[in-house]
């Protein structure tokens, strides 16, 4: 059985990844990676609590063989020179593979990222990552119906969350962590694994639609 397929079916239920990545633009479908950042959150089901785990951290940036744009550069601060002295791309998404192991993948819009990671792991490794991604968004709008955030910004104003480097993805992945903190006695309140925080947060089609 492939390597992704059956770390897919294994999911380590008790470390989940918060993730973010930098690009070199909003297209998805077009845009290059430039840095993946990532922080483990441990989850203890038997007591229902969750604790960020500093220790366990990652962070990359690919190189690329032409920088990004100067505007670019500006919103998330990777310069020239670290763009064009990263990690070959092979090598620096196998880490973060290897770095994620069985672990769920989180990330706020994590479409974007997900969709950023698949692309250049399928281009540079042969398959994108099969760990179930969640998007902390959904799990912000069924937790908390009353507020009106939709942004990261919003959300992070809401709980008085600051973030020390907007836009930079190390930065942002701690406060993303952070905002689960903030949420999690409501998430904990109503589930009691993995499975039932994806139905959980599958419930904001309702809420978006209703």
């Amino acid at each position: 059985m492939a390597w992704w397929r059956r770390r897919a079916q294994e999911v380590d239920a008790g470390r989940w990844l918060v993730v973010d990545v930098e690009t070199s633009g909003l297209d998805a479908a077009r845009d290059r990676l430039l840095a993946v950042a990532a922080i483990a959150l441990r989850v203890d089901w038997q007591t229902g609590r969750i604790a960020i785990d500093l220790g366990d951290s990652f962070e990359v940036v690919l190189r690329q063989a032409v920088p990004s744009t100067h505007d670019n550069i500006l919103l998330h601060g990777i310069g020239v020179r670290r763009q064009l002295e990263g990690r070959p791309a092979a090598d620096g998404l196998q880490g973060f593979v290897d770095f994620a192991g069985r672990a769920p993948l989180l990330a706020f819009h994590a479409a974007f990222d997900q969709a950023l990671i698949g692309r250049h792991a399928r281009a540079w490794l042969g398959a994108a990552p099969a760990n179930p991604w969640l998007d902390i968004a959904h799990l912000c709008a069924v937790t908390y119906p009353g507020v009106r955030a939709r942004s990261l910004d919003e959300w992070l104003a809401h709980f008085g969350i600051r973030c020390a480097a907007r836009h930079q993805a190390s930065a942002d992945t701690l406060a993303e962590c952070e905002l689960l903190l903030r949420i999690w006695p409501r998430v904990a309140a109503e589930c009691a694994g993995w499975d039932e925080v994806r139905r959980l947060a599958a419930r904001h089609r309702w809420i978006a639609h209703g």
